[in-house]
């Protein structure tokens, strides 16, 4: 359910820039989403295409392209990329430390829109 506030999010930035350009029919949304964010593509969509009914993005498709996870290492400062399903037993490929800095994976953003 947490997809609800967020699509909301996504549809309003959306609506407030198709204003400020004149447009009139938003045709699809590319967002970039974290690995880690815990967001269901199916469900994003679904709730935009309810909450756009009777604005310039109704029927809008969403392209959402995963954002992987990568992490940098305290001890040495190397950034390497990890699969998510393997996050319990990580060691720093480069000196074998434990401590890391979450560098991407959990954010969402709006990267496009294509409209007329």
């Amino acid at each position: 359910m947490h997809e609800l506030p967020v699509t909301q999010s996504i549809l309003d930035v959306v609506l407030r820039h198709a204003s400020a350009n004149n447009v009139t029919k938003i045709h699809t949304i590319n967002l970039a989403v974290g690995e880690m964010s815990d967001l269901e593509d199916e469900w994003i969509q679904r709730y935009f295409d309810y909450l756009s009914k009777d604005t310039v993005a109704q029927g809008a498709r969403l392209k959402i392209e995963r954002i992987p996870v990568v992490l940098r290492c305290e001890a040495c400062a190397e950034s390497f990329q990890v699969d998510i399903k393997q996050m319990e037993d990580i060691v720093c490929p480069s000196c074998g430390e434990k401590k890391f800095a979450l560098i991407s994976g959990r954010e969402y953003y709006i990267r496009n829109m294509e409209a007329e």
